[in-house]
């Protein structure tokens, strides 16, 4: 047998001769099957080993890379000159020698410094020649013992030693027991696991009866450091060193179990790359066999796309590094997909692909005109865009945001530009938006991640220059996922958004010739550095005669195709079309009159489909039958009648509203009351106008003891619906002075202002939907500050027919224009 074989089994052979399971043991000499049987017999008893006699002078045989313990069998390679005349002198008498382990096993000639001190006493059991030339020879550990002096180094090293005795338990003991019996577990456990120990060890090692010989066993032949190996050997306590031993193969077992639950996950992985290569292998031949593989075909593909885009050179680089990464990834691993669906966005991406804007200005005032009544100012700024981009070629588009009150045509409005320029058309809604992710993109390692609207948009589009809406900008959330209206600074400024970067695409995109609308309902909401990078532009509600124009032109012909009617089978005419207007609709824009009209419309749809009798030519009784009674009445001034009833001019979201505010005096301690669900504004103007009263009553020829003397309630009408705002200062003052005075307002006046407690008159705004409210209302003449004078002749003529403004700077002014000369007949009386 081999010399491996051959050491294997002197590890099980020290079991079988310590417990006597064999009285001889025969090992072959390795020269060849013939070769001689040596008998090796060992019936050394554990008790006895405290007794065996060292010699007076002990040969020391010096251990490189062991340790060996009492009742342990080990072979030795014998090599260094030293050791072997040693061991052949020592043969041939008593067989006895004394071993040590090496402190450094590299030292090849060790001194005696370089030795333990404590060792084990052995008798060579027998010395093999083996046929390599080399000797091995057989030892058992008989006891353990001390250097006491080295007595010579040459030939060999010999020493006066002394025999060290074993503190022993009793076997009995519970604790004792349970130890041994757990060093046995774990070593079994050890065996179990280890590749390098023959799985008959574990059948001789339950078979080990002694306790003292399982610990030197085990100790001897763990796979521990030579320094864990002496220490344990140095412990005189039994019971302690067995403590010990069980710690040092604790953590044996745990690097093993540790290492085979390595090897087991490696092997799986290894034999699944296996299987994926071999299934792969299969995949190949099969493609192969039926024309070839499609993931290379795809990156094919994708090249010969790319190779047609007109994108700069770092976009054309960055796309064949992505490229060549995706021909290195497997095709069924989740992250080629994701490499797939990035270069796939980067392909479909309009880079450079820019559309021919038309510069025919006489068209484009024509379309803009057909597809919007009124409107002046804002196609005025669209007409001069066009011209400056003719003349220059190339211009950084400039963002203009319309805001308005709602159903005035802000959105469509970006329909016909991008109609008149011959431009893409793409609306973004904005309305809700919270997570900065929708407007800059999510980080593509990301599951499920996607680019960012406008990029999307854009790809949508297929174009690099579109007219893109940005709808409902003033309603943009914010939550925890970020800012999106800090986000949006990026796309909307000129000078940044030529580089506009997406965290998806992960390349700077040029935003500068894409034309940006906003709209927005007001810009109250708006963030201020966001408002500030754009170019407001105010879409003010319509007149009456706007309205009829609108729905003539566009409106009903569009609700006639939806619902398939043709035009000569409704006829509504301009009269009937403004009671429809004033009755049936009050808002600044012509939503609601759409849908006013729609409904008319499917009336008439009913009738042609179930072929009934019904007039063409609408009349208003008509209209009655379908819209049902008049919706809204025609707001009437209320000023006339009595003192302290005034009429006010006042903005909404949804358009211009006549504000009546109405004041009355009780007996009372000149306590002020104040009702119809104001807020804070409106009560200060309400104390403001109290206090400049009180102050100018002189002026005004009014006693002061009413103030003390008299209750003052001022109440604004439709308490359920919340009002606030400066628009009522003047207003306020004008009904308390009519009050105190008794003298009733001007007929067919409205008015609108801020005051200070100084007296004067400041500007408002809202000053056109005030002006329709007012014209709705059949008022006449308007109180303004003299500072809104500018706003005023912004306003197009045809809103101003029939109106007579009175520009005022101080309360005074506003007394003597608002309050009638003459005196009621039933005047205040004071006690």
């Amino acid at each position: 047998m081999d010399l491996k074989i051959l050491l294997q089994y002197n590890l099980l052979k020290n079991i079988f001769v310590k417990e006597k399971l064999f009285d001889t043991l025969y090992m072959a000499s390795d020269i060849d099957e013939h070769a001689e049987i040596i008998p090796i017999i060992s019936d050394e008893d554990d008790d006895t080993a405290d007794t065996f006699e060292i010699p007076a002078a002990l040969p020391i045989l010096p251990l490189k890379n062991t340790v060996l313990f009492p009742g342990v069998i080990l072979p030795i390679a014998v090599g260094r000159e030293k050791s072997l005349r040693l061991i052949r002198e020592v043969y041939q008498k008593d067989r006895i020698i004394g071993t040590l382990a090496q402190k450094d096993p590299e030292i090849e000639n060790p001194t005696d410094a370089d030795l333990y001190r404590i060792g084990t006493v052995a008798q060579i059991v027998k010395m093999l020649e083996m046929p390599d030339g080399s000797t091995t020879i057989i030892i058992q550990g008989k006891r353990r013992f001390r250097i006491v002096e080295m007595i010579t180094e040459d030939p060999y090293y010999m020493a006066r030693a002394k025999g060290l005795t074993e503190q022993k338990p009793d076997t009995e003991v519970k604790e004792f027991k349970a130890l041994v019996g757990s060093l046995k577990d774990m070593a079994l456990k050890i065996i179990k696991l280890s590749p390098n120990l023959p799985s008959e060890a574990s059948f001789a090692l339950k078979n080990i009866e002694s306790p003292s010989f399982l610990v030197n066993f085990i100790s001897s032949n763990g796979e521990f450091k030579v320094e864990e190996k002496q220490k344990l050997l140095e412990i005189d306590d039994l019971q302690k060193r067995a403590n010990h031993l069980l710690e040092l193969l604790s953590r044996e077992l745990q690097m093993m179990e540790l290492k085979n639950d390595i090897q087991v996950k490696v092997r799986k992985e290894i034999d699944q790359q296996q299987r994926e290569f071999l299934l792969q292998t299969q995949i190949r031949t099969i493609q192969n066999e039926l024309g070839g593989n499609p993931s290379e075909k795809e990156v094919e593909e994708m090249r010969n796309k790319g190779k047609e885009k007109k994108w700069s050179k770092e976009v054309a680089d960055a796309f064949e590094k992505e490229l060549t990464k995706l021909q290195r990834l497997n095709p069924m691993s989740a992250e080629y997909s994701v490499q797939l669906n990035y270069l796939q966005t980067i392909l479909d991406i309009p880079w450079n692909d820019y559309t021919d804007d038309n510069f025919d200005l006489k068209r484009a005032i024509k379309i803009l005109d057909e597809d919007h009544f009124g409107l002046e100012k804002i196609k005025d700024r669209i007409i001069e865009h066009l011209a400056v981009l003719k003349l220059k070629k190339d211009m950084k588009s400039p963002i203009i945001c319309l805001y308005g009150p709602p159903g005035v045509g802000k959105t469509s409005l970006g329909k016909s530009i991008a109609r008149a320029l011959d431009r893409k058309y793409v609306r973004m809604s904005l309305g809700g938006v919270h997570d900065e992710a929708e407007i800059r993109g999510h980080r593509k390692t990301y599951i499920g991640a996607l680019p960012g609207r406008i990029i999307q948009s854009l790809k949508k589009a297929k174009s690099a220059n579109p007219v893109f809406v940005l709808d409902e900008v003033d309603k943009i959330g914010q939550s925890v996922h970020g800012d999106p209206a800090s986000a949006l600074l990026e796309v909307l400024d000129p000078e940044q958004n030529t580089n506009f970067h997406d965290n998806y695409v992960e390349l700077d995109f040029d935003l500068s010739r894409v034309l940006f609308i906003a709209t927005a309902n007001t810009i109250q909401t708006i963030s201020p550095p966001l408002r500030d990078r754009m170019e407001l532009i105010n879409v003010t509600g319509y007149i009456i005669e706007e309205k009829i124009n609108i729905a003539t032109r566009h409106l009903l012909p569009k609700q006639l195709e939806a619902h398939g009617v043709k035009h000569t089978q409704l006829i509504l005419t301009p009269e009937l079309m403004e009671y429809i207007v004033e009755n049936y609709t009050r808002e600044s824009g012509v939503r609601e009159l759409d849908k006013t009209l729609a409904k008319v419309v499917r009336r008439i749809a009913k009738y042609i489909s179930l072929e009934n009798k019904y007039n063409k030519k609408l009349s208003k009784n008509d209209i009655t039958d379908i819209l049902g009674p008049v919706k809204y009445l025609k707001e009437k001034y209320q000023g006339n009648d009595y003192a302290g009833v005034v009429t006010g001019l006042a903005w909404t979201a949804v358009g211009g509203e006549i504000l009546y505010i109405e004041s009355s005096m009780s007996k009372g301690e000149g306590k002020l009351t104040l009702t119809g669900n104001l807020g804070d504004v409106m009560k200060e103007s309400a104390s403001l106008a109290m206090a400049y009263l009180k102050s100018h009553s002189e002026l005004l020829k009014v006693n002061h003891d009413i103030f003390k003397k008299w209750d003052v309630h001022v109440h604004v009408p439709e308490g359920a619906i919340p009002k606030d705002g400066p628009s009522a200062g003047i207003t306020m003052v004008v009904s308390l002075a009519s009050l105190f005075t008794q003298r009733k307002v001007r007929r067919n006046l409205a008015m609108t202002g801020e005051i200070t407690l100084r007296g004067k008159v400041l500007p408002v705004g809202g000053i056109k939907e005030k002006i329709l409210a007012a014209k709705r209302a059949g008022i006449t003449d308007i109180l303004l500050s003299a500072e809104n004078r500018k706003d005023i002749e912004e306003i197009c003529k045809v809103y101003l027919k029939g109106l007579t403004f009175h520009y005022v700077h101080d309360i005074m002014e506003v007394l003597e224009i608002a309050l009638l000369k003459e005196k009621v007949r039933h005047a205040l009386k004071t006690e």
